[in-house]
């Protein structure tokens, strides 16, 4: 049997399920100094369309296959497991900008915001280097709309679409 890498990465659906994803997103300009103590993944991602988005991502030595409906705060999303040489196949046929990111996981607390959540900091390389976005993922739509996050976060692009990182793979900063 192969293995695709996702049994790596908690949170992503089993094979073939799908889950609503349910996320804030924002602009930081100024991250905590401490970021670079957490752990992070290092994450690849293409494009093979942007309406409905179709997403490849090798995230360490994991790649993955993701379809994603439409929506800002919500929406579905379908994760499925990609050999190494698949992505690669695909990798060469995206569209637009191949994006790269280190993301830190970093435990929102008492101290930095709301307890037992986990923010997502993407730091751009490459094409979008100097970019840093935070998410953060909710169970549910209420949570999520009641979420008061912390103040290094900076500005709530969640209902922009403008850091949907499908629209920054079409060069539309």
């Amino acid at each position: 049997m192969i293995k695709s890498g996702m049994e790596k990465l908690p949170g992503l659906a089993e094979k073939g399920k799908n889950i609503m994803e349910i996320e804030r997103k924002y602009k930081v300009e100024s991250p905590p100094p401490n970021y670079r103590d957490y752990p992070f993944r290092e994450i690849e991602q293409a494009y093979l369309c942007t309406n409905p988005v179709v997403r490849i991502r090798r995230q360490d030595d994991a790649f993955i296959l993701t379809y994603k409906s439409s929506g800002l705060l919500a929406r579905e999303e379908y994760n499925l497991p990609l050999t190494q040489d698949a992505y690669g196949h695909l990798l060469a046929k995206a569209d637009g900008i191949v994006l790269t990111k280190k993301r830190y996981l970093i435990p929102l607390t008492e101290d930095n915001g709301p307890s037992g959540l986990t923010a997502e900091l993407d730091v751009f390389t490459g094409v979008y280097e100097g970019l840093i976005l935070a998410e953060v993922e909710f169970p549910t739509e209420e949570a999520a709309l009641s979420f008061v996050p912390p103040e290094w976060f900076g500005r709530d692009v969640t209902f922009s679409g403008e850091y949907q990182n499908s629209r920054l793979s079409q060069g539309k900063l």
